[in-house]
């Protein structure tokens, strides 16, 4: 039994519930006899998939939702190999090239000439190319997004890219001046309502406007959060009565348990505790810049205001020396160090001036 975030999942682009004139757009395109390259970027939950597997659906028909799951290995010039992950359909195939790490130009370029390479399977196809989704296209280095503008060049006959990102800040310009962007932002309160309210109906259950209003604020414009919210309150309470507890999740938890650390004590032995509470986040899949913008958060409600545009500052620094570096670990443990000093500076000057 799936989840309801999948098994309630629009399939075409008339079915979306918010963003009409997006769809609009995205239908005309798929019509139309030249469908460009696209990067669809926008918050995380705000439905950029969603959107992509719906045009997919417009331009090829229900072939394109025939899918299976492959592993192919890449071989790097040092001879080592890296196994991605691939989704693929008769049409398209979808990769996230991010998980060979520095090795992304390696996945990017075998692969996209490959597939530019190799005609259509299907003859009665309605379009004469195949797509390829790069999921987390931010994520690429420098060298991968080199091999990928390149690529676009010379296969656009073959083959059409739809790059998916959270952000377009990341991306070299001659991969954006490439691509068609397509701006996909977070629902507002409004519409995430509409949603919910369209979810429990499909689910056979009346949602109570409070409930709605309380999961709505919890998940912050992030609409796949506020389905699972919607689903685990309807497993522990039936008629979503009384008043709700929505559980956080265990790392984020775990980030604000970071905050108070650093903030309680100072020292390198606390540097220490925080390094191996660090080292528990990755081991668990949880990226680092996520760790970084929400122990930022949590950090800046606990110390004094001319303290938090510092604070925010040094992780956005922090956060780019992430990109370039290869351990994470040490850029993640220079800024809690940052943060550290930042904060015992600001009671020292405090001190001074009372003493003045």
């Amino acid at each position: 039994m799936s989840l309801w975030v999948d098994q309630f999942r629009p399939r075409t682009l008339d079915d979306l519930h918010y963003h009409k004139n997006l769809s609009t757009r995205l239908k005309s395109l798929a019509a139309s006899g030249d469908f460009p390259h696209m990067l669809f970027y926008g918050p995380s939950g705000a439905g950029k998939k969603t959107r992509i597997s719906a045009t997919l659906r417009q331009l090829f028909g229900a072939g394109a939702e025939k899918l299976k799951i492959d592993q192919r290995v890449f071989l790097t010039p040092s001879k080592r190999k890296i196994e991605v992950n691939l989704v693929t359909s008769n049409y398209h195939i979808e990769i996230t090239p991010s998980e060979a790490g520095n090795y992304d130009r390696v996945v990017i370029q075998e692969l996209l000439k490959e597939i530019a390479q190799t005609q259509q399977v299907d003859m009665n196809a309605k379009q004469r190319f195949k797509v390829v989704i790069i999921n987390e296209a931010d994520s690429l280095s420098r060298d991968a997004q080199a091999a990928l503008r390149r690529t676009m060049e010379k296969y656009m006959s073959n083959m059409r890219v739809i790059l998916c990102a959270n952000s377009t800040s990341k991306l070299i310009a001659p991969i954006k001046s490439r691509c068609l962007l397509m701006r996909v932002p977070a629902p507002n309160s409004d519409e995430m309502t509409a949603v919910l309210t369209h979810v429990a109906k499909r689910a056979y259950f009346d949602l109570p406007p409070e409930a709605a209003q309380e999961i709505v604020s919890d998940s912050n414009g992030n609409m796949r959060k506020a389905i699972l919210v919607l689903e685990a309150l309807k497993m522990q309470s039936p008629d979503l009565s009384g008043p709700l507890s929505i559980a956080k999740p265990d790392w984020e938890t775990y980030c604000h348990k970071i905050a108070n650390l650093i903030v309680t004590e100072q020292t390198p032995a606390r540097v220490m505790e925080i390094r191996t509470k660090f080292y528990e986040l990755l081991s668990h899949c949880i990226p680092p810049t996520v760790i970084i913008k929400t122990v930022a958060e949590a950090l800046v409600t606990q110390v004094d205001e001319p303290l938090k545009p510092e604070i925010m500052h040094w992780a956005a620094f922090y956060e780019v020396r992430m990109r370039i570096g290869s351990k994470k670990i040490y850029h993640l443990e220079a800024w809690v160090v940052k943060c550290m000093s930042l904060y015992k500076q600001s009671f020292f000057q405090f001190d001074m001036d009372d003493f003045d």
